[in-house]
């Protein structure tokens, strides 16, 4: 599984890196976590808000940080 964090690195990116993080931890998920900042390459999802979370190509999440919860049901 690949995840994608889209964000220019503001708290709430950041915060959002840390939640994806935790859910993976306690999930036993084997996915890997990868943050991109470019604006061209964030655009390139159709994205205009950030933060957004991107689960194998899959926009799950934007303008907002997700919850714990939302992110743990995500990795099922």
């Amino acid at each position: 599984m690949e995840i994608k964090i889209l964000g220019p690195g503001c708290p709430k990116c950041s915060k959002t890196d840390e939640i994806v993080k935790e859910a993976i931890s306690e999930s036993g998920s084997n996915a890997t976590v990868t943050k991109i900042s470019d604006t061209m390459e964030i655009a390139s999802y159709g994205i205009f808000g950030t933060p957004a979370v991107v689960i194998d190509g899959e926009v799950k999440s934007v303008g907002k940080v997700p919850k714990k919860e939302d992110v743990l049901s995500w990795l099922k």
